[in-house]
Order: structure tokens, then C-alpha cells, then sequence
């Protein structure tokens, strides 16, 4: 039984993905389509990570009101409505009103899985639960430019990856009754979970640390999520076709890191993964900086996929056993609203960047992340060991 459920909570990873990098290959359609500036996809963006923000720091309460079961069935029902609104939105303002329950949905179902899987499973299948976000997020762009191809049609794109999502959410709601056959212990341990206050979850030092470790990685993949193919464009000279197709590269990256350090997890800690991934990352960091040729820094698009993958989950699963299983959920859920907030503001923040001095910069930027990565890294397993 335990089993059968991993799977469908795999199905809600995979879910969790599908909708994140589905606007991002839309967009040059939807714009186009509604006859809009570039720039106006700031606005749903912004809308969706607010509400993910929003949802993230208040999953301990509703965790706690409802269990993760209800949690993760609605949250994915909500990110269904969102998908088929996209699909069915006559002018711009409809993009920006289903881009709440898309935010909405997301936070909470993320999570919510991330401390059930933390709770009650292994650090390999964390980082399998990862590896199948990285699935979702790089199946939505494959089906939209399906779609854009053959009939040009962004809408038609989002009905066909809505068609995936309402299968999961069917699903997901369907096991509601094999959640409650796993045990009523486990059931308990959701439900009776202590809520913390973020300004009690900030004294702590760790606590501290391993936010920062979630904002700054999370930066990392969030700045090549929106900006890496820019940056193979105007830094390396490719096609934006080539870059397009090369920063596939990236995403392959990051769901196979997580993947190898699923098939680890059992032979080495948590701790030992992340540092071995950061080790990765300084490599990736290194060739982004080698002038010559777009195959080093295409190898370093994959290896920053690569190395910053077992960061995330590995993170996560640590988040109980350091902090306590009674608090997991107000920390972990404090751990991904600030990540998201990363997410929101540092691409905006790096395009501000690009756009008034050079995209070349992306490197430089990558770099200061990294390090600061790793600081906080030392800071969190010091404050561990102390």
C-alpha cells in the first residue's frame, strides 16, 4: 500500500511541474495572440508566485486543519481549473484571475508532499519525488510546441496538458481512501503537527541557514529557468532556435542529478549529497566563465542542472530530522515561501541587470549565488553540529 501511494504521489510531483514552464513557451504565442508587450507576462508571473508564496507560508496551518490527503488532492483540482481557464481566456485580465488558483495550488501541494515524503519515506525516493517535478517541467514545453506547430494554436496547448492535469487531480482525488489505509498514525502526525510563527522559525541559526541555502539555489535554477537561453543568445552568439533546444540540456540535468542521487541516497547521507552536488556546481560555474566555444558553457547549463539538483530534496529531507518531526511542516513550508520568493524577485532582478549593463553578466551572477550557497551550507551543518 505504501508503495501504490508513492506513486500517486509521484503523479502529484509530476503535476506540480507540469504547469511551471508551460507560460514561459507559451508566452511569444499568447502575446502575440492578444496583441500585448513582451513585458506583460511580469504581471501573471508575479500573480502566480505571490500566490504560491502566500500558499507555502500557511500549509502548516491548513496541513494541519485537513491533513496532507485533502491538501494535495484540492491543490492539484485548483491547478487543473487554472490549466483550462489559460486554455478558454478571452483577453489578458483571465490569464491574470487563473493565475491565482495556478499560485494558490502550487504552494500548497509542494508543500505538503515535500513533508509527507520527509516524514514517512527514504532520501532516495525524496529525490525521486524531485526527479518527476523534472518530468512535469519539461513535458509541458514539449506539448506546447506540439501544439504551436502543428496549428499554432497556444490554447490548444494548454487543453492538451490540461487533459494530463485532470487525469492526475482524478487520481489524486480517488486515493483519498488509500491515504487513510497507510495508518491512522501517519494520519495523526499530519494533522497534529505544532505551527510555528515565522518570526519564531528565523531565531533559530539552522533554521536561518537552510533558507538561505533553499533562496539561493533556488535563484540559481530560477535565473537559467527564464534567462539561460538569453544568455546562450546575446553572451554565445547561438540561433534562438539553438538555444532553445540546447537549454533542454539544462533541464535533462536536473532531473538526472536528482535521479543519481536517488540511486545514492542509500549509500550516502543526505550532507554528503549536497556537498558533493555543490561540488558539481563550482565546476559548472567554472566553465560558464571559459570564452571559447558554446560547448563548454552548454556543458555548464547541464552540469548546473546536474550539481544543483540533489541540493532541493536532500535539503528537505534533512528539514525533519534536524528540526524535529512536530515542526517539520511550518519549517519546511517557511523553507519553500521563501524560495519562491527568490524565484520571483531574483530573475526580475537579474534582467534589470542585463538589460542596463550586459547579459554577460549571467555568469557573474550564477557565481555570487553559488558562493552564498555554499556559506549558508557551512553555516546551517555548524549550527548542526553545534
Amino acid at each position: 500500500m505504501a508503495t501504490v501511494l508513492l506513486i500517486v504521489i509521484f503523479m502529484g510531483y509530476i503535476g506540480l511541474g507540469i504547469p511551471d514552464s508551460l507560460f514561459g513557451a507559451a508566452w511569444p504565442a499568447i502575446y502575440t495572440d492578444f496583441d500585448l508587450p513582451i513585458s506583460y507576462a511580469n504581471f501573471v508571473t508575479t500573480i502566480v508566485s505571490l500566490g504560491t508564496i502566500v500558499s507555502s507560508f500557511f500549509s502548516s496551518r491548513v496541513v494541519s486543519r485537513f491533513g496532507t490527503a485533502k491538501v494535495a488532492a484540492v491543490s492539484t483540482v485548483m491547478t487543473a481549473v487554472a490549466l483550462l481557464g489559460f486554455s478558454l481566456a478571452p483577453s489578458f485580465i483571465w490569464l491574470c484571475l487563473f493565475a491565482v488558483p495556478s499560485g494558490l495550488g502550487a504552494g500548497s501541494v509542494d508543500a505538503a508532499l515535500n513533508n509527507y515524503v520527509a516524514l514517512h519515506y527514504k532520501a532516495t525516493h525524496m529525490n525521486f519525488l524531485h526527479c518527476f517535478y523534472g518530468v512535469g517541467v519539461s513535458l509541458s514545453p514539449f506539448l506546447m510546441s506540439f501544439a504551436l506547430g502543428s496549428s499554432n494554436d497556444w490554447q490548444k496547448g494548454y487543453r492538451n496538458v490540461f487533459f494530463i492535469q485532470l487525469t492526475i487531480a482524478v487520481v489524486m482525488v480517488a486515493s483519498l481512501p488509500l491515504w487513510k489505509k497507510i495508518g491512522e498514525k501517519k494520519a495523526e502526525e499530519d494533522v497534529g503537527q505544532k505551527v510555528m510563527k515565522f518570526k519564531d522559525i528565523i531565531k533559530i541559526p539552522a533554521a536561518r541557514a537552510s533558507i538561505g541555502i533553499f533562496m539561493t539555489s533556488c535563484g540559481i535554477e530560477s535565473i537559467c529557468l527564464v534567462w539561460g537561453s538569453s544568455f546562450l543568445v546575446e553572451a554565445k552568439g547561438l540561433s534562438a532556435d539553438d538555444a532553445a533546444g540546447l537549454i533542454t540540456l539544462y533541464f535533462l540535468g536536473l532531473a538526472l542529478g536528482r535521479f543519481v542521487s536517488g540511486l545514492f541516497a542509500n549509500r550516502f547521507s543526505s550532507k554528503q549529497l549536497i556537498i558533493a552536488g555543490e561540488i558539481i556546481l563550482f565546476a559548472a560555474v567554472v566553465l560558464l566563465f571559459i570564452p571559447y566555444g558554446t560547448a563548454t558553457t552548454v556543458a555548464g547549463m547541464f552540469l548546473i542542472g546536474f550539481g544543483n539538483g540533489p541540493v532541493f530534496p536532500n535539503m528537505t529531507h534533512l528539514t525533519p530530522i534536524t528540526f524535529g518531526k512536530e515542526v517539520s511542516q511550518s519549517i519546511i513550508g517557511t523553507q519553500m515561501a521563501m524560495a519562491y520568493v527568490s524565484i520571483l524577485l531574483l530573475p526580475i532582478g537579474f534582467g534589470q541587470l542585463a538589460q542596463h549593463l550586459s547579459m554577460e553578466l549571467f555568469s557573474v551572477v550564477q557565481a555570487i549565488l553559488f558562493v552564498a550557497t555554499v556559506i549558508c551550507t557551512f553555516m546551517m551543518f555548524r549550527s548542526v553540529k553545534k
